[in-house]
């Protein structure tokens, strides 16, 4: 039985479903787990499909999570856990408490936790797997009009609006007969696209801060002091400039340096060519080969990921 219907049967066996996603979520997070929500409510309305996860406000355009879910609601529940690498990154420590556990991700499965696994490193988003999980089942599912919305807003946020590698033609053609169903895509693209004036402001500071190695590498420190005058809203992120130095023609792979609460560093790894997962796994962390994330607990540690990453594209240019 293909993973697709296997997944279908074990939904069909549990009376409440709660769907979580990953902490600090993005446009692919939010929208797979509020889309599969609208395919099971429509597909299976006497059932309780429930979809937890803290509130920003910044995803409000998307949906909002159920916030009056009870502990004893996962009794006998079936836990979906979508776009989430690893356990420590789930919202919502309550998800290992239900009587069973779908995992739905595209991230390399370094992780693999859950009854049944469905991962797909090479899918370009959640959402595309997600309307493959439709497809597959559509004798016996329905997929309402925002369910195909909130799709489309994932796989726009996870391809960098069709720009990244991970897009293929069959993206493409999901997005096709996503947009078929009628929502507006150019509200999406346009949702997406916005910042606030202080991510305006901030988007500049990153491009004159920027250090750029003479080998192509890039990176920049963000420190609670550095971002304190930007007066970042609750709904502003930093991971919206992210990318912004990929679209400088003499840069190859860059990284963010992020001061956490605990004043160790997110590090945010991007590349246009080398695979970066191996330097993110030399610091705690993973992800894909061009889209990775670890921790930096000191300045030393910093300057080891830069120098790794400098040596990691001059090596590639075969400098």
């Amino acid at each position: 039985m293909a993973i697709e219907n296997a997944i279908l049967e074990e939904i069909k066996h549990y009376q409440t479903i709660i769907i979580h996603r990953h902490q600090h979520p993005d446009p692919d997070a939010v929208g797979a787990q509020l889309g599969l929500r609208e395919i099971l409510r429509a597909s299976f309305p006497d059932k309780t499909i429930l979809a937890v996860g803290k509130h920003y406000a910044g995803f409000d355009w998307l949906g909002q999570a159920d916030t009056d879910v009870t502990d004893d609601q996962y009794e006998n529940a079936l836990v979906i856990v979508v776009d989430t690498a690893n356990q420590p990154r789930v919202d919502d420590d309550r998800w290992h408490t239900g009587k069973a556990v779908v995992k739905i991700d595209h991230h390399p499965n370094d992780d693999a936790f859950g009854d049944l696994q469905w991962v797909l490193d090479q899918a370009s988003s959640t959402s595309e797997m997600l309307y493959d999980f439709y497809a597959a089942n559509a004798n016996e599912l329905t997929l309402p009009q925002e369910a195909a919305r909130l799709f489309y807003a994932g796989i726009v946020g996870d391809t960098g609006r069709f720009m990244y590698p991970a897009t293929s033609a069959h993206t493409m053609a999901v997005a096709g007969q996503l947009m078929a169903t009628g929502f507006s895509a150019s509200d999406v693209n346009q949702a997406e696209d916005e910042v606030s004036p202080a991510m305006a402001r901030l988007s500049a500071y990153v491009y004159q801060n920027l250090n750029i190695l003479p080998s192509g590498a890039a990176y920049l420190k963000l420190s609670d002091a550095d971002l304190e005058p930007f007066e970042l809203g609750e709904t502003d992120s930093t991971s919206a400039v992210v990318p912004l130095p990929g679209k400088i023609t003499t840069v190859v792979a860059w990284a963010f340096f992020v001061e956490a609460k605990d004043h160790t560093y997110r590090i945010r790894l991007r590349s246009k060519g080398p695979s970066i997962n191996g330097l993110a796994k030399n610091h705690g962390g993973g992800g894909h080969a061009l889209a990775s994330g670890a921790t930096a607990h000191d300045q030393a540690e910093i300057d080891q990921v830069i120098h790794e990453l400098d040596a990691l594209v001059a090596q590639d240019k075969g400098e």
